[in-house]
């Protein structure tokens, strides 16, 4: 295997890991949040289940990303392009630094958002879509990630 495949698996290996670890935080975050206002108020469990639930989805853009570059690269049901140059390796690890760094910064800081929309629901349970609705606006700037990360993926 040359140097160019291990860089090009190191960059799919961090556009999964660090989008994975955000959400990881984001949703433990929120997770002790709704734990504690579902104690006091059962019923609001369905509303904060989908505020905790939307940091998560930064880990499957990263895995999504890697999925759709194993299948680029023939990993997955194809002739695997074992032969990368180092440059090719070093432009597949830059592609995925994208989602990468804002998959996991987007989860992290998303999480902060989804937890203070918990807490706007704990008050006022009526208001949850507009938690839903603040969290979901930071959530913008991973999907964008994303899109840049595939585009690259299929431009190489």
């Amino acid at each position: 295997m040359s140097l160019g495949t291990v860089l090009a698996l190191l960059g799919a290996a961090i556009g999964t890991i660090l989008p994975g670890i955000g959400s990881i935080l984001g949703v433990q975050g929120c997770g002790k949040a709704a734990a504690g206002v579902t104690s006091e108020k059962p019923e609001l469990f369905g509303k904060l289940l989908v505020l905790q639930i939307l940091p998560g989805t930064q880990g499957l853009y990263g895995f999504l990303a890697t999925f759709l570059f194993m299948i680029q690269a023939g990993f997955l049901g194809g002739e695997p392009k074992m032969d990368l140059s180092t440059a090719q390796g070093l432009a597949y690890l830059a592609i995925f630094l994208p989602i990468a760094i804002n998959g996991l910064l987007s989860a992290i800081f998303q999480g902060k958002v989804a937890t203070s929309g918990i807490m706007m629901t704990a008050k006022q349970p009526d208001a949850s879509g507009k938690g839903i609705t603040m969290a979901v606006l930071v959530e913008t700037y991973a999907i964008l990630s994303l899109i840049v990360s595939i585009m690259l993926i299929f431009a190489l």
